[in-house]
């Protein structure tokens, strides 16, 4: 007889360039990609995002050789988007999805993360347009996603995750709502980012509870709510808050990520989590032994396998 018993959900960990302070292609910042690749296996996980394109290598052969003899597996490739400028940017936006799309795919990974562009620059603070969007801005961008989501789906055979971010148009929980509500939960889910979202005032398992079957992803993050304090009342920009440690090492921060993984286990499917912290810049040395105590961490946190 077979049993009529679900198997278990899984929760799979893992972790992305992101938390070894990488945001940017090439920065003399950062550490290089092969000492990423070697940490990030190091430290006990065996998924990973691409994070900026062109940080690792591009050529899907060579990545992969390089992945696979660390024991590593790609979950997800990040564009980043202005949708909400309608129509005009389409070309311009592609141009930049494909290339991305296509190593994502040839990596077997699933997903394409997709960031909203900054309303300000999160490196100097400049204001590049409104912070609100208009009800045909709001259309643009509703629409637009939806366009990338089919187009994803059909060329690539990935589905988009859309992920809310401070500073961005896409960040609040009435903001969130507002995207989800006005967008085809066939086409287009959320990369729900709990200290993103926790940044902006929302609640990560009120949004699991209220929109379940929207949440296609996790980024798991948290903030230091002291110095959040201080972000929000002096309305520092979002990269200069990175540098004063607004985004910290679990579980010294908000929200507590025991009762989000329960609220995404709850919902009985599979999901990545993928450890994201903002660290952006930090001294070489120092993501590892964060990142080494975050996995044990969530061990200890029992969400998932270790593996897939």
């Amino acid at each position: 007889m077979t049993s009529s018993v679900p198997s278990p959900a899984r929760i799979r960990i893992g972790s992305a360039p992101d938390s070894w302070g990488v945001w940017f292609p090439d920065d003399p910042q950062q550490v290089p990609w092969e000492r990423f690749l070697d940490e990030v296996t190091e430290a006990g996980y065996e998924w990973i995002e691409l994070g900026p394109y062109g940080y690792l290598p591009t050529d899907p052969a060579r990545l992969a050789d390089e992945t696979a003899r660390r024991n590593l597996a790609v979950s997800a490739g990040t564009v980043f988007t202005g949708l909400h400028h309608g129509p005009a940017v389409w070309d311009r936006t592609w141009e930049h999805v494909a290339g991305i799309a296509a190593l994502t795919r040839a990596m077997g990974a699933g997903y394409l993360v997709v960031i909203p562009s900054f309303w300000r620059d999160d490196k100097t603070g400049e204001v590049l347009e409104g912070r609100t969007l208009s009800p045909a801005q709001w259309r643009d961008l509703t629409t637009q996603t939806e366009r990338l989501a089919r187009e994803v789906r059909d060329r690539y055979g990935l589905r988009i995750v859309v992920h809310p971010h401070a500073d961005t148009h896409i960040d609040s929980e009435e903001n969130v709502n507002r995207f989800l509500d006005a967008t085809d939960p066939d086409l287009v889910s959320l990369c729900l980012d709990t200290g993103h979202y926790a940044y902006c005032g929302g609640d990560s398992v009120k949004l699991i509870r209220t929109y379940g079957e929207r949440i296609g992803y996790l980024h798991l993050k948290q903030v230091d709510p002291a110095v959040l304090a201080d972000v929000v009342a002096n309305e520092v920009p979002f990269g200069p808050a990175v540098a004063r440690g607004v985004m910290c090492e679990p579980p010294g921060g908000v929200p507590a990520l025991e009762p989000v993984l329960d609220a995404a286990r709850a919902l009985g499917k599979d999901l990545f989590a993928i450890v994201e912290q903002d660290m952006y810049p930090c001294p070489p040395d120092k993501p590892l032994p964060i990142a080494r105590r975050t996995r044990e961490f969530l061990r200890i946190c029992g969400p998932a396998r270790p593996s897939s």
